[in-house]
């Protein structure tokens, strides 16, 4: 297992849309462990594989409390089958995007079908922070960032910021 330096706004691989996983094998378990790691060092509870620069339809997501024993949990090539009409508002953060935290209005509940490590398929029903998180982690696998679910100015805000911050540090 080896941490992977998680890549940031602006950086333009964030808006690929990332392909299917095509076989399950070792290197996609190393993959999912440095994911895990990466994903418990940063910290957070969701990491999408583009965001440490793999380009490949896979999510890890633990969404149990730090007093609570760790829930880690695999999606693979992750499809959203159904979204409730009924819409919940959740303040999100990324691990792409640090340090910007803002509301972000989605679906209440849905119905994602995926596949896990050992080829199984399934599929579950999320509501409240579940269904947020596989929501915000399949929007980037399809190039999505929260921030674009935010009004157009503070969008613009976001971006500016962060394409400023990437050319002081190249300079």
């Amino acid at each position: 297992m080896a941490l992977r330096e998680i890549i940031k706004l602006p950086d333009p691989r964030l808006r690929l849309v990332s392909k299917p996983v095509e076989k399950l094998d070792d290197a996609l378990r190393a993959l999912v462990a440095d994911m895990f790691e990466t994903m418990y060092a940063a910290p957070g509870i969701g990491l999408a594989a583009i965001q440490v620069g793999v380009p490949q339809r896979i999510v890890t997501l633990d969404l149990a409390k730090k007093d609570e024993p760790k829930n880690p949990q695999v999606v693979i090539n992750p499809e959203l089958v159904w979204s409730s009409e009924d819409r919940g508002i959740y303040e999100e953060g990324c691990l792409s995007i640090p340090e910007i935290y803002e509301e972000v209005e989605r679906p209440s509940q849905v119905k994602v079908r995926f596949t896990d490590l050992d080829g199984k398929t399934h599929e579950v029903d999320a509501n409240g922070l579940y269904a947020t998180c596989l929501q915000h982690e399949i929007d980037h696998l399809n190039g999505t960032l929260f921030i674009d679910h935010l009004s157009k100015l503070k969008r613009d805000r976001i971006i500016k910021k962060f394409a400023k911050a990437a050319k002081r540090a190249e300079e």
